[in-house]
């Protein structure tokens, strides 16, 4: 990808396309909190059974096209495609990090 991204969210993207769960908890802090369209999940347990049970079966892929510093965040928007209604769908993803990692995603369509 052309744009620079920070490490951890360059890392997420990059696992998210291989679908590679280990991967894409990795940049992740023990006790970071994922926010999926309003559903909140705490921790990196809960963040993988998102990822088992909500991105894996589809085949959700993420390709940012865009990034900017917001509000101390880091916002990246983009399509998402996948085997899921209305694929590909924009989305934006809002990244708050500390100690090199993610602790907070929030995301929207």
């Amino acid at each position: 990808m052309s744009m620079h991204l920070p490490k951890p969210i360059a890392d997420y993207v990059e696992a998210n396309v291989r679908l590679d769960i280990e991967g894409m908890l990795r940049p992740f802090l023990s006790d970071a909190v994922f926010i999926d369209n309003g559903k909140r999940f705490e921790g990196q347990a809960a963040i993988r059974q998102l990822f088992e049970e909500e991105v894996i079966p589809v085949k959700a892929v993420f390709t940012p096209d865009t990034v900017r510093e917001e509000d101390g965040a880091v916002v990246v928007e983009g399509p998402a495609h996948g085997d899921f209604p209305g694929s590909p769908l924009r989305f934006t993803y809002r990244f708050t990090l500390a100690h090199g990692a993610i602790k907070t995603l929030e995301t929207t369509v």
